[in-house]
Formats: structure tokens, sequence, C-alpha cells
């Protein structure tokens, strides 16, 4: 007993987090971004948006071994087309309903059910592209969630938030989480999210009044409890063995690195915002410990690869943050 307890012992490791990012390179990668984007009317975004993530996940590492990001701007300029006939439609059939109803109440309407109708879609298509597209040690993420299952659940949990006016957005946006992360794979180890919609709903509301009532002091601690509570009831398993998240991130440390990025982005009339960043990368990777016994060096491929960028581009054209 004492001998198995031991080797449990020697087996527990650190799992460290780095992020190598400079504001200065990440500029670069803005400047000639913005400008292709706009010398070609917006076509271009869909390579910008891939230069960008190559050189986030690239430089963003776990044990000194940095991730990849393969995903290509032809990938996601398919996707991109893709978003942009759906909203065009979309405006066409609202103009329809607007002259021919003659009340801007149903358009609207027909707007938001289109909209919540694409989220799932939007999310399932994003996740399993973008995870196929990422690797690390050679070894490809995964997405196995599926699309009808989500798809219906979440019109169930809309319903439920919508009927019980708003109160239920807490445990929607934990039962999204949940069943998304729980679906990740990366070879033969399994993601998992353990938080639930009533500790999230208190802890939100507690936020909200605390810094209604310090005049906004409160913000601070806020958001590093938000981050905590993300961060800490995620976790990974391989069979028995498991690694274990854990935040670091203080009150302290939020107030730094958002004033400081404010500042930044504001006197530098937001070319400054390439550095803020590149802040806010490090601040994640820097805040975030994971533990546990899980050998990186038994992990086999597992995953396909995706190419259909629709969900990717769709979540970015709507700024779904799936963070």
């Amino acid at each position: 007993m004492e001998t198995s307890i031991t080797e449990s012992l020697k087996q527990k490791q650190t799992y460290r987090l780095e992020f190598f990012g400079q504001g200065s390179d990440y500029f670069g990668i803005m400047i000639v971004n913005w400008l292709l984007t706009l010398f070609t009317f917006g076509f271009y975004y869909p390579w910008a948006r891939a230069k960008r993530l190559k050189y986030v996940y690239g430089q963003t590492a776990l044990n000194d071994e940095r991730f990849h990001f393969s995903g290509t701007g032809k990938e996601m300029f398919r996707g991109f087309i893709k978003v942009i006939l759906f909203y065009v439609a979309v405006l066409f059939i609202y103009g329809i309903i607007i002259s021919v109803l003659q009340t801007p109440i149903f358009g609207i309407l027909f707007l938001y059910l289109a909209m919540f109708a694409l989220l799932p879609f939007a999310i399932h298509g994003s996740l399993k592209y973008r995870l196929s597209r990422t690797s690390y040690r050679g070894i490809r993420f995964g997405y196995r969630g599926d699309r009808k299952e989500l798809t219906q659940n979440f019109l169930k949990w809309v319903f439920f938030t919508i009927i019980t006016f708003g109160i239920y957005g807490a445990w929607l946006l934990m039962n999204i989480r949940r069943y998304t992360q729980s679906n990740i794979r990366y070879g033969e180890v399994e993601f998992s999210y353990d938080g639930n919609g009533g500790d999230w709903f208190w802890l939100n509301l507690k936020g909200y009044f605390l810094t209604i009532f310090t005049l906004g002091i409160y913000a601070f601690w806020w958001q590093r409890n938000i981050f905590a509570y993300f961060i800490d009831h995620m976790a990974m398993a391989k069979g028995d063995q498991k690694i274990q998240c854990r935040s670091l991130a203080t009150a302290g440390g939020f107030f730094e690195l958002l004033v400081v990025n404010f500042l930044l982005t504001i006197f530098t009339l937001g070319f400054g915002k390439a550095w803020a960043d590149m802040r806010t990368q490090r601040f994640l990777c820097d805040n975030i410990v994971m533990e546990g016994d899980i050998n990186i060096d038994e992990i086999h491929q597992t995953e396909e690869e995706y190419t259909n960028a629709f969900g990717e581009d769709a979540v970015d054209f709507f700024e779904i943050d799936l963070a």
C-alpha cells in the first residue's frame, strides 16, 4: 500500500504553460493583415485570421514544446463565403417580411431566431475545425460532439432561458461548456468540465451587486473569480491517469492587466492593441497550472482532420467567444 502511494506521488508532475509572443512581431502581422484586408475589400480576412492563429498557437508552449495550428486561409475563405451567403440570405428574407407584413417586429423576431439557430452549428463547426487543425508534439486535437444532439439541447436550454426571463442563462452557459469540453480529445486523453449553473449564477449575482456597491472596485475580484471558476473545473484523463487545472490569477493581476491594456490601446490610438493582446495571452498562460500523472510520451494519434471552416468563420463573424 505504501509503495503504491509512493509511486503515485513520484509520477505526479506539473505541466507548465508558457507564451513567447512579442508585441512588435504581432504588430507587424496586424499591420500587414489590416492593409491587405483593406485593399482586397475584406476578402483577405480569412488569411489574416489564419496568420494570427498560427502565430498565437506557435508562440504557446507546454513543457517547452510548442503548439501548432495548420489551418489555412483557403479553408477559412470557403467558410467565410458560406457565412456571408447565410447573412445575405437572412437579410433578404428579413426585407421580404418587412415589406409584406409592414411591421418590423416580425422581421426582428426572425433575425433573432436565425441567429439562435446558427449558434449551435457555429459552435460545433468551429470546435471541430480548429481542434483538428491544432496539434502538439505531432498529435492532433479533436472534437467528437454530435451536431444534432448539441442543437437539440441548445434549443431546449434557450427555451428554458426565455421562460425564466434569462435566469436559466447561467445553466445554459455551463451546459454548453460541459458538453463541448467533454467531447474534446487529444489522442486518448479526454477533457472534462464539471462547472454547474447554480454556482455560476450566484458567483455572477454576487459579482454584479458588489461591483455596483463598490463603484466598480470589486470588478477585478469578480473577473478573478470568473477565470478561476472556468479553469478550476477543467480536467483531463487518460484511463486512470488524470490532470487537474488550477488558476493562480489574483485580483491585483487582473487590475494590472486590464488597466495597462486599456492605457496601451487608448494612448496609442489603437496601435498598442498588439502589445495588449500579447500581454493577455502571457497572463493567461502564466496563471494556469496543470498537475497530474498523464505521461504525454505515451499518447497516440486518434483524431481525423476536418477541413470545413464554416463554424470557425461564423463564431468569428458574430464574435462568439469559445474560450
